[in-house]
């Protein structure tokens, strides 16, 4: 898929995500993606990844493990209405579950083979999707959104933490 979604696809809240999305085809993006993510952080320490750059901000691990558990919901989201669902999808807390995941006693290695997981996952999915459910439209988190907009949202994502990672955690 290579057509970027419409701003009527997505609340307005992703649009700094779907903007930071190159031109191409998605799935070849976020294989990409996956693979400079992976080279980004093979060198880290378990010490480095429990970095927090002040206080109040997550550490390593834990943006790791919280772009991870984004991509797992948004996945369930795409799935749910790319199957055809129109039944209204919940929103989540994502400081919520940052605190509740326990990613500052997981090995930091494992962090990093979860997130390959799910976004191996998230790339046999939107392989295996028929051309005209990437247009579908369904509710998530009480607004309207299409499949193709939260794939787009899903690579944003990511890479708007992989340049906090590089700025802030490994620059």
């Amino acid at each position: 898929m290579n057509q970027r979604p419409a701003k009527d696809e997505y609340n307005a809240f992703y649009e700094k995500y779907v903007q930071l999305v190159p031109e191409g085809n998605l799935i070849d993006i976020l294989a990409n993606q996956m693979e400079e993510t992976k080279a980004l952080l093979s060198n880290v320490s378990d010490t480095q990844a429990d970095f927090r750059y002040a206080p109040d901000k997550w550490s390593l691990k834990e943006v790791l493990g919280h772009v991870t558990d984004n991509e797992r919901i948004m996945g369930y989201r795409l799935l749910m209405i790319a199957r055809g669902s129109q039944s209204p999808i919940a929103g989540y807390d994502q400081e919520a579950f940052v605190r509740a995941a326990g990613f500052e006693s997981a090995a930091f290695s494992h962090i990093v083979a979860d997130y390959e997981a799910v976004r191996r996952s998230t790339l046999t999915l939107l392989a295996g999707l028929p051309e005209e459910a990437w247009v579908r439209r369904g509710t998530a988190n009480n607004f309207e959104v299409s499949v193709r907009a939260i794939a787009w949202i899903i690579t944003g994502h990511e890479t708007h933490h992989l340049n906090i990672i590089r700025g802030k955690y490994l620059g």
